[in-house]
């Protein structure tokens, strides 16, 4: 087994009530990588999470960390921890004696719990809180306290349950950062569940993408983006527009097997009708039937003969209103089949002087 690995999950099943949650799930976690699981809800991602934690034992297949087989360790013997998206802090105890918790539970002498609780907390931005009740501490700070009540153990393996779940979008994007830096800083492995893209891209070094219990897809954030594998993954990730007969498209023919494709905003240039300054031979007319303001952009989607197709509008050009005529140039769509997508790019259109991300 590779050296660098730390957990594999071979075959993996569970099943509840008869229902498979995970249907033969293998996978590979290297050291001190940041990896994510993103998946809508139901998938399967938290119940991974909990087989490697051992709250989950599966009715098949295989756990090993380091190499050796751990299906059969109880959880507290397992070099792991978990936070969880509801923080399961001690409302009756302070920050301090919440985060030495764990290792009073180790028998750990006094005279030793003290500098490591005050250079954890130190560590996730929480000087001088060690006295303060939990209930007077703000949802991310209450979370920090419990990513340093798991941290201050030395795990090997953190686990992370969608722990930013319950917090604003503004401090969710704090906190997004300040994982990125303690995993950097504590140089551990970190797996993490979530269902929110810009989250998984923001904060993996690894994705890895579940659906009905399987892996879809696993990679970089880049490759996940830009290649999906499965027709799934091409529909999940980013913000596609479903199409169907899209070689009624100009500058798309039809591939045998593969009846829907999607298409990307950033796949496609919108202009004022009649303001496109060049490939008009390959652009659509469509009519705007839909503006929505994203605060930094509005999302336009534009009825082309049936078809509906979501774009980008900058601000800084001139608005566009329902109803209005418009001119949509489509750089190149994923076409699927039942197993697979593909990358089509317009024809129509010189390579030079295709769009690419």
């Amino acid at each position: 087994m590779n050296e660098n690995l730390i957990v594999s999950l071979k075959d993996i099943v569970v099943d509840f009530d008869g229902q498979k949650v995970l249907d033969g799930l293998s996978l590979d976690i290297h050291d001190k990588e940041f990896v994510t699981f993103l998946g809508p809800s139901g998938c399967g991602k938290t119940t991974t999470l909990r087989v490697i934690a051992g709250f989950v034992t599966p009715k098949s297949g295989n756990v090993f960390f380091d190499g050796k087989d751990i299906a059969n360790m109880p959880p507290y013997k397992r070099p792991v921890n978990t936070v969880f998206q509801k923080y399961a802090l001690f409302p009756h105890l302070n920050v301090f004696e919440n985060v030495a918790f764990g290792l009073r539970l180790k028998k750990m002498a006094e005279d030793e719990i003290r500098p490591k609780v005050l250079e954890m907390l130190e560590t996730v931005g929480l000087k001088g809180f060690e006295r303060r009740s939990i209930h007077q501490l703000s949802g991310g700070q209450q979370q920090r306290v419990a990513i340093a009540r798991s941290l201050v153990n030395q795990p090997r393996v953190l686990l992370l349950d969608e722990p930013l779940g319950a917090l604003d979008l503004k401090l969710r994007k704090e906190m997004q950062l300040e994982l990125k830096r303690l995993q950097r800083e504590m140089n551990i492995t970190f797996v993490y569940v979530t269902h929110d893209q810009e989250e998984a891209v923001e904060v993996a070094d690894e994705i890895i993408i579940t659906n009905h219990g399987t892996i879809e897809q696993m990679g970089t954030p880049s490759q996940i983006y830009k290649s999906p594998d499965t027709p799934f993954v091409a529909q999940f990730i980013g913000r596609p527009s479903e199409v169907h007969n899209y070689d009624t498209l100009n500058g798309f023919d039809k591939i045998e097997g593969a009846d829907k494709a999607v298409i990307r905003p950033e796949f496609v240039k919108i202009s004022k009708f009649g303001k496109l300054d060049r490939y008009m031979s390959a652009a659509e007319t469509g009519i705007v039937e839909d503006v929505v303001f994203r605060g930094n952009r509005l999302d336009v989607t534009i009825d082309v003969h049936g078809i509906k197709i979501t774009g980008e509008w900058s601000l800084e050009k001139d608005s566009l209103e329902i109803g209005e005529k418009v001119n949509l140039l489509i750089y190149r769509i994923y076409v699927m089949d039942d197993t697979k997508a593909y990358l089509c790019e317009n024809k129509e259109m010189q390579e030079d002087d295709v769009f690419y991300i």
